[in-house]
């Protein structure tokens, strides 16, 4: 479905192999459910996680954890489990990398805390247990890139928890140059150090990742992020916050769910006097506001768990906040699964901060209770469109009416299941919205040559080829319309620039042959298709056209070679097997010929031209009453084909001549 994962270096391909195996191949049901297991895994450690970030880390006198917030850390992971904005994560297989991601990043989180299970006060520490965490780090990233932010997550919890500091205090006795709390806490509970081998694995990671990946970013395009190729630095700020105003509204609000928010879908603010501004300024109000109350609260409980929701609410989502490098979206709901804790935190903290002031209770659980009820039916509805491509597709258009993907999206729908003419709406669509949109462009000149509107199909191909040069397919595809109306040089010359920009194009040599072999050109229509079943051997047209071709000029051993060679390669394949049969009943090798158009007729029944050509094999062979069979069922499959009902009459004029001769 949709993208598979880049940027990564070990992105979860074994494990989607080892699905692939237990599934017993790409059965979209297995690699579902693996998803769903690893989603419901992630919900029950978030039981585990949420005890300690709203609870605190504390070990009883057997070094067991204790859980000091068992109804709020419930709540918040049911509320994590049931978030819809999580569907495209446990829906799609491209989600697997985001949930592994997730998995080892809680586990690391969870080896650094076991890391202070010896005593409660941090001065002594298990530094294997950091180096576990370390390394469960490194693998979160490996999966995707998001899992590094733990090490970052590890050093804020250590330093809020573990060594309990006041950021605000710090912060003034920095300004002031306060030497005191160096030796108190940097180095008395070995803060400094577990920062340091923090740090010192991260950036091992990263030198790894940059050893085997390299430092180049990929190559994105505009429509990718029209953000970051604005060339004003206000647009960009802007649009970013904006950006993150949207992601901010999806966690709080997860209705408007979409596959894709690329390609026009949020056009971009280019001035202040955009009514958008007003989200940015909503957003920037609520952070600032739980900034200070983190900061400055003189109820250190609650400037923990506010600091500790900001940072698993922010930190995580830096490798996609476009700050430090350019990604390849606008918004991916997949990215926000990890911020997600953040807001949870926030949202549970939120909620026992009301109930404790609120005077009718269960009014408050009952909105609470209604609240989760709404995101479990958000993830039914959510994921009941994801079980299609039509309904995702579909469910987009109400969400991104703007973006010129879906609508693309929505036509290939249409086009594969054969409805050309509602696919031509949406592709005209698309084209409309971008008028750089080559891929539309493309699509809908292909079904135009279909349906012969050769014209405008050239007009749309060579209009792509010009917005994009190096688009092989549609260099073929202008080709192929060129080729139809017969301005053969220009297509010769179209299927040869589509090979220069894709060498190893069969399908285009399989055109380049056709068009020789339009020219009575044979030896390079031969040798056009020769080159396609090279590339691709299971070439099926490519390798029938060879047969037709030596046969139609008389070089039946060389076709029978050829046949033989395909039906090696493609054992199973019933239009090599006629081919293979007629030249075989030309060479008067009628039992071998014999054998191929029955298997041939087996595989399809119902082509008439195979029982039509057995009949005419059993004709010249002397099998009369056979030929008169296979001539029937010919007829009665296709009353027109061509010759045959001309063979059939002479066949019964024949057996009418043989009854006579009895007789007498």
């Amino acid at each position: 479905m949709m993208e598979i994962l880049s940027l990564m270096i070990l992105k979860p391909s074994s494990i989607i192999r080892i699905n692939y195996l237990f599934a017993g191949g790409f059965y979209p049901v297995g690699f579902h459910v693996i998803n769903i297991i690893l989603h419901c895994t992630i919900s029950v450690l978030m039981v585990d996680v949420f005890s300690i970030l709203l609870g605190g880390l504390q070990f009883s006198n057997k070094g067991r954890r204790l859980n000091l917030a068992p109804k709020t850390s419930l709540l918040a992971a049911l509320l994590f489990a049931v978030h819809p904005v999580h569907t495209e994560c446990v829906a799609g297989i491209v989600g697997r990398a985001d949930l592994l991601c997730a998995l080892f990043f809680l586990l690391s989180f969870l080896g650094y805390c076991k890391a202070f299970r010896e005593n409660k006060e941090g001065h002594n520490f298990s530094t294997f247990w950091v180096l576990v965490s370390v390394i469960l780090g490194a693998i979160a990233m490996l999966c995707k890139e998001q899992g590094i932010t733990i090490l970052g997550l590890n050093a804020v919890f250590d330093a809020l928890v573990i060594n309990k500091l006041n950021v605000l205090e710090l912060i003034q006795k920095l300004l002031h140059k306060d030497k005191s709390l160096e030796n108190a806490v940097l180095l008395r509970k070995g803060l400094l150090f577990r920062i340091t081998l923090l740090m010192s694995g991260g950036a091992s990671i990263l030198y790894i990742r940059w050893r085997i990946m390299g430092t180049g970013p990929p190559a994105f395009t505009e429509v990718d992020n029209p953000a970051s190729f604005a060339d004003s630095l206000f647009v960009r700020a802007i649009n970013y916050n904006y950006y993150y105003s949207l992601n901010a509204w999806l966690l709080l609000c997860p209705w408007w769910l979409c596959f894709d928010w690329s390609m026009g879908c949020i056009p971009l603010i280019k001035s202040v006097s955009d009514w958008r501004i007003i989200a940015l300024a909503a957003l920037w109000f609520c952070l600032i506001g739980l900034i200070c109350q983190a900061l400055c609260s003189e109820d250190s409980h609650k400037r923990r768990i506010l600091t500790l929701g900001l940072g698993f609410l922010i930190i995580p989502f830096l490798p996609a906040s476009n700050l430090f490098f350019r990604v390849g979206f606008v918004i991916a709901e997949r990215v926000i699964y990890l911020p997600s804790i953040g807001y949870c935190i926030l949202f549970t903290y939120g909620f026992s901060l009301l109930s404790k002031q609120a005077k009718k209770k269960k009014i408050l659980a009952v909105a609470v209770l209604g609240i989760l009820l709404i995101n479990v039916m958000r993830c039914a509805l959510r994921s009941s469109q994801w079980r299609s491509e039509e309904q995702l597709f579909r469910s987009a258009l109400s969400v991104c009416p703007l973006n010129a993907k879906v609508h693309y999206n929505v036509g290939k729908n249409l086009a594969d299941k054969g409805n050309q003419s509602a696919a031509i709406k949406y592709y005209r669509e698309a084209v409309r919205l971008n008028p750089k949109y080559v891929h539309a462009m493309n699509n809908l000149g292909n079904i135009l040559k279909e349906r012969n509107e050769l014209q405008e199909a050239e007009e749309l191909l060579s209009l792509a080829v010009q917005i994009q040069p190096d688009f092989a397919a549609a260099w073929m595809n202008l080709g192929i319309v060129q080729n139809s109306l017969r301005r053969f040089e220009e297509a010769e010359q179209s299927y040869w620039t589509a090979i220069k920009h894709r060498k190893k194009y069969p399908d285009c040599y399989y055109n380049l042959g056709r068009l020789y072999a339009d020219l009575n050109r044979h030896v390079d229509a031969l040798n056009a298709w020769r080159n396609a079943t090279v590339l691709k051997p299971e070439h099926s047209l490519a390798w029938n056209n060879m047969i037709i071709l030596l046969d139609n000029t008389g070089n039946l051993a060389q076709a029978e070679a050829v046949g033989r060679e395909a039906l090696e390669l493609i054992p199973n394949d019933h239009s090599l097997m006629f081919s293979l049969a007629n030249v075989l009943g030309k060479s008067q090798k009628y039992k071998e010929s014999e054998a191929l158009f029955l298997k041939a007729i087996k595989a399809n029944p119902n082509a008439a031209s195979y029982h039509g050509n057995l009949a005419v094999l059993y004709h010249r062979w002397g099998n009369l009453d056979l030929a008169k069979k296979h001539y029937e069922v010919s007829l009665k499959l296709d009353p027109m084909a061509p010759g045959t009902k001309e063979n059939y009459n002479l066949l019964r004029r024949k057996l009418e001549q043989l009854q006579k001769k009895g007789s007498a």
